[in-house]
């Protein structure tokens, strides 16, 4: 791929019936998506397990190697099994029973999954079912009863999603579900696991001991979606790998006219975290079923390009959508253009907490003063490319070889970053020649270009110092 091709935001798309077949995969694959997403919500183990190996087939055969990403379901609040649709109507009550009882006499009642709905749930505040479509106002509260009122009426069916705004729930981080679904991913050696629902630090370190428990090295994406999790957002940050500011539950549970803010907001905080992040959900929902973007849409991928989110994300778009193939091309075009249409700069308000870091700002505004030069950078871990990615450098390539399987497929998700996996010599002399081989061999870099290599060097009495070189490409 040509550098005036180099695409600074990633592309994450969910799998599903419109996308599981080789062709289809193929095509999304060579089309430039980076991370497959599985959404456990809807997705038994028999057909999990088939698909990640379909994809790391698919891989194999067309030499491009994409990312997994487990996203796990987490606990949620749910009405229970109506023998058959209701029609609601406004100023109606209903009654949520956290445990089956006895219905009164001309009020509906419902069951909900939750022991403690008729303990958290305090009157006057708001119940929102089926992803918002119904409006609930609680009028009276008891552990075995919740009646509320009808404010927003529509068809309420079996098994809907309940949404509490502002109200602290008493749920556990995982399901048994959950357990289950972790144990296949770990089993399967998934590279990301995205934890729904997170309300505080503590949800993401039980993911982390379990991973632990079970020798995984995946990262752990943390979703924020209501009110407890933007409450908590620092300490999730900092607990977590990577964060999702998964607007469709997040859109439910806070203002509408604050989602934007809020997205800015976890967006910022993740750059200066040095932690990627991922803007999910409704990018271009439209799609599903039309084969063009509505122009809100365009602008809504191009906003979160412009604020530099590490990726954007595709759901119903690739699962069930009649266009997929053309979602991830126009995603590719949005970012291209938008990205094409910046001026040289990077992140100065970056804190840089160390020599190192001093060290790899220098190396930013050294390639950039010798013109669009890239980055050429050697890691086993990726602290050096996440730090480099922070830095959001402007027409400044970042190339990141690594010889760590693991390491590779986790750089995928950085904003900025070209990972590569490449076996390491024993001389770093030979390693940085083979990495500039490759470029050249690939098409990313052509003769005569300039390359600023970040390495380590010998000094006297085998003290090992950080060098920055400033290379042509021969």
């Amino acid at each position: 791929m040509p550098k005036t091709n180099y695409r600074l935001t990633k592309i994450v798309f969910t799998l599903g019936p419109a996308t599981e077949s080789e062709q289809a995969l193929e095509k999304l694959i060579v089309a430039g998506v980076d991370i497959c997403r599985f959404n456990m919500a809807h997705a038994n183990h028999t057909w999990t397990r088939a698909m990640i190996r379909r994809v790391r087939e698919v891989c194999r055969k067309t030499g491009r190697h994409i990312a997994i990403l487990m996203d796990v379901k987490g606990p949620e609040i749910r009405t229970g099994d109506l023998a058959e649709p209701v029609e609601l109507t406004t100023g109606q009550l209903i009654d949520l029973l956290p445990q089956p009882g006895a219905a009164e006499t001309n009020i509906l009642a419902v069951t909900v999954n939750y022991p403690h709905f008729g303990s958290d749930v305090p009157v006057g505040s708001t119940v929102l079912v089926d992803s918002g479509l119904i409006h609930l106002e609680v009028v009276s509260a008891a552990p075995d009863r919740v009646r509320c009122r009808v404010i927003v009426p529509a068809r309420l069916s079996s098994r809907r999603h309940i949404n509490l705004p502002g109200v602290k729930v008493r749920l556990p981080a995982l399901s048994a579900k959950d357990h289950a679904d972790v144990a296949l991913g770990v089993e399967e050696q998934v590279d990301f696991f995205a934890l729904s629902f997170v309300r505080e630090a503590g949800d993401v370190k039980v993911l982390r001991n379990l991973l632990a428990e079970k020798s995984s090295t995946a990262r752990i994406i943390a979703k924020i979606e209501d009110q407890s999790g933007i409450a908590n957002l620092d300490e999730i940050i900092g607990a977590a790998d990577a964060i999702m500011v998964a607007r469709g539950d997040l859109g439910i549970e806070v203002p509408m006219e604050d989602l934007p803010l809020l997205q800015k907001r976890m967006v910022d905080a993740c750059i200066q975290n040095r932690k990627p992040v991922i803007v999910a959900t409704h990018l271009l929902e439209s799609m599903i079923v039309s084969p063009v973007p509505t122009r809100a849409e365009v602008s809504d991928i191009a906003g979160a390009v412009w604020s530099t989110a590490d990726a954007i994300m595709l759901s119903g778009e690739t699962t069930t959508g009649r266009f997929p193939l053309e979602c991830v091309q126009l995603m590719k075009r949005v970012s291209g253009r938008i990205e094409g249409s910046m001026t040289q700069g990077y992140n100065s308000a970056l804190p840089l907490k160390t020599n190192k870091d001093r060290l790899l700002r220098s190396a930013v505004l050294l390639a950039q003063e010798l013109g669009d030069a890239g980055i050429v950078v050697f890691t086993r871990t990726g602290l050096l490319p996440e730090t480099l990615s922070a830095l959001r450098a402007w027409r400044c390539p970042l190339y990141a070889f690594t010889d760590v399987p693991q390491t590779f497929l986790h750089m995928l998700l950085l904003w900025g970053v070209e990972p590569f996996l490449m076996d390491f010599k024993a001389e770093p002399e030979e390693t940085i020649k083979d990495a500039m081989a490759y470029l050249v061999r690939r098409g990313w870099v052509k003769s005569g270009d300039w390359m600023v290599v970040i390495t380590n060097a010998l000094a006297a009495e085998e003290n090992v110092i950080d060098a920055i070189q400033m290379r042509p490409v021969s």
